[in-house]
């Protein structure tokens, strides 16, 4: 795409980098420019995907905080098209890896091998070098295969023959696991579930939905003709702007509060991690750029509390035989705690 007068190009590589002496960054332009693109994604990603602007969101908040998002879900609720579609919309490589118990690291991660024409060992790069990486049906790869996918996650770069290979930026992992189907499957360690930013459910359309989808599809695919409205480049710069938005102190402890109130609610038996701590923090921010602002507000962590905590924690025993739900006990802190007030 051309470079055009209201590119992120110069403002955000000094966002990126410390400001020389005396050089102020215009976090306000940078921060306008967030909003005018993720505007734009979730309005291209629309013309596809009917009636989930909320889902697409957390997907964008999810890239914008280098995080990584499980989706748990029944199949055929369109979790591959939305992110068919994002990849497209932001010009990037799309990866999809199906979920089997034969799935080996190398499938993941590339292989190396012997090319007899040129008499040299070379690397077939695997398929978590995308931009945006589908991972269907997660919970169905063995162990040792799902461990491939932590390094990637956590430190966005897989170790190949001793040797660390850094994957591409952007780099989104989107996992999905069919939570009424069981058989077979291997259920996440808490460590790789403590890696994934966000757990969203894209649920059923209305009907006024459903039907808008049903005209829409009816005579071509709309995503053979969708056309990218960004680029992975610019994508990619765009966490330095949301590293930069402000967290107030009153806000912080806030945050704080609620992940702290998990580790001490009778209901469950384990609490918020510091890394969840640290992702709600991150998900706030991305979330505050989003909507234009270059500060923080307290509705901004309530909104992502839910998605950003509840697969993290563990209910007791007895919660579970009484049929709490963890998204409900998450709610109710969310309740009992007060909401810092701006003082005039």
């Amino acid at each position: 795409m051309e470079r055009t007068a209201n590119s992120l190009d110069d403002v955000v590589i000094r966002a990126a980098m410390a400001p020389a002496a005396g050089e102020v960054v215009d976090l306000a332009h940078a921060v306008a420019r967030v909003r005018q693109v993720t505007d734009t994604i979730r309005a291209n990603v629309e013309r596809v995907i009917v009636g989930k602007a909320a889902v697409i969101d957390l997907l964008l908040v999810a890239l914008l905080s280098e995080g990584h998002t499980l989706i748990e879900d029944v199949p055929g609720m369109g979790k591959t098209m939305m992110a068919r579609s994002l990849a497209r919309s932001i010009s990037s490589a799309f990866a999809r890896i199906q979920g089997t118990a034969d799935l080996l690291p190398g499938d993941i991660t590339g292989i190396s091998y012997f090319n007899q024409k040129t008499g040299d060992w070379e690397f077939r790069k695997g398929a978590v070098f995308a931009n945006i990486l589908l991972v269907d049906e997660i919970n169905r790869i063995a162990p040792r295969t799902q461990s491939a996918l932590l390094e990637a996650m956590q430190e966005r770069q897989v170790s190949i023959e001793g040797q660390a290979v850094p994957l591409p930026s952007p780099f989104l992992l989107l996992a999905t696991q069919n939570p009424i189907e069981m058989e077979g499957t291997f259920p996440l360690p808490e460590a790789q579930l403590d890696r994934f930013l966000l757990r969203l459910r894209v649920a059923y359309p209305t009907v006024d939905e459903e039907r808008s989808m049903l005209y829409r599809f009816k005579d071509a695919q709309p995503l053979d003709t969708l056309a990218a409205v960004t680029t992975a480049e610019e994508m990619g710069r765009l966490p330095a702007v949301v590293r930069a938005v402000r967290v107030s102190r009153p806000v912080a402890d806030y945050l704080l509060a609620i992940v702290r109130a998990t580790r001490e609610h009778p209901a469950i038996e384990l609490g918020a991690s510091p890394r969840a701590a640290l992702a709600l923090f991150r998900a706030s921010q991305a979330l505050a750029a989003m909507q234009g602002h270059d500060y923080v507000k307290p509705d901004e962590v309530k909104h992502l509390a839910v998605p950003t905590l509840a697969h993290r924690l563990l209910v007791t025993a007895q919660s579970r035989l009484q049929g709490r739900r963890v998204e409900d006990i998450v709610h109710e802190i969310i309740t009992r705690i007060p909401v810092p007030v701006e003082r005039l």
